[in-house]
């Protein structure tokens, strides 16, 4: 019995010394991208879930790497804060102004900004604080929009999608119809981005025509394991199918990040934060 809780107490301390470390890292992953219809490469940094974690004094360590990697643009697939009654979205807007300063900054709205924004009785002004920051520093905040980026014929759509989408337990099912009515068709004559923090409609998301995917949401499934991937999603399934990575459906690539911090269970166990580089590429060239 002694060598069995001694064989734990190794494990325990292990494992809480892999999550502190990992929820205090970050890597660099990267993907590229074919995409029928656009003029010209480029690079995109796709960033989520911050949920208002700092790398370093006023996040120093994360604009390092995103300068050193010299983006085209960022892309925000949401919940860069945390929607709690006590929270504060400082930390992520003076991070998002940074990027704004040097970068064209494309930002869609996650669960958090979301819920924040529905029930301001319990969250007071910190929605419109925190959205109205951003754009004055001229970030383009993209709420069921779309914008039209000429130099790579490229269109950018962001979707917010109702909090029934976001439920725990129940998976509420959504038709590609329900994306036409909040964004309108994809121009078939020009390349398609769509932000789209929840990743479990992926299929839906093809359906309604994308050309790339980006999505956040899942954390990678807080802890990652050996071929099962990550163990639990946000809707509380376990071995969720998209955790992390770029996946496929017909012409539509999705590309899902890890997200960079934490919120209620401050938990990455070998699965770091991530800021994502996506080099987008013409295809056929």
């Amino acid at each position: 019995m002694a060598i069995l809780i001694g064989i734990m107490a190794v494990l325990a301390v292990f494992f809480l010394t892999v999550m502190a470390i990992d929820c205090s890292r970050f890597v660099i992953r990267r993907y590229r991208c074919s995409m029928k219809n656009l003029k010209k490469d480029g690079r995109i940094i796709l960033l989520s879930d911050l949920h208002n974690k700092s790398f370093g004094k006023e996040n120093e360590k994360l604009l390092g790497a995103i300068r050193r990697l010299n983006p085209d643009m960022i892309v925000i697939a949401g919940d860069m804060y945390t929607s709690s009654k006590e929270g504060d979205t400082s930390t992520a807007k003076a991070f998002v102004c940074a990027l704004a300063a040097n970068y064209p900054v494309y930002y869609g709205n996650g669960n958090h900004e979301y819920k924040t924004k529905t029930y301001p009785g319990q969250f007071g002004t910190m929605y419109e604080d925190f959205t109205d920051g951003i754009k004055k520093a001229g970030v383009k905040h993209l709420v069921n929009e779309k914008i039209y980026l000429p130099d790579f014929n490229m269109e950018i759509y962001g979707a917010e999608i109702d909090w029934k989408y976001y439920g725990k337990f129940n998976f509420a099912r959504m038709e590609s119809e329900y994306l036409e009515e909040l964004l309108g068709r994809p121009d078939g004559s020009r390349a398609s981005l769509l932000i789209a923090h929840n990743p479990d409609y992926f299929e839906a998301y093809a359906g309604w025509g994308a050309d790339l995917v980006v999505s956040g949401h899942v954390h990678g499934g807080l802890m990652r394991l050996p071929i099962l991937g990550g163990v639990i999603s946000p809707s509380l399934r376990l071995f969720p199918k998209y955790d992390g990575g770029m996946f496929h459906k017909g012409k539509t690539s999705m590309i899902l990040g890890r997200g960079l911090g934490t919120h209620t269970l401050p938990i990455r166990i070998f699965n770091p934060g991530e800021v994502v580089v996506i080099d987008i590429t013409r295809a056929g060239v």
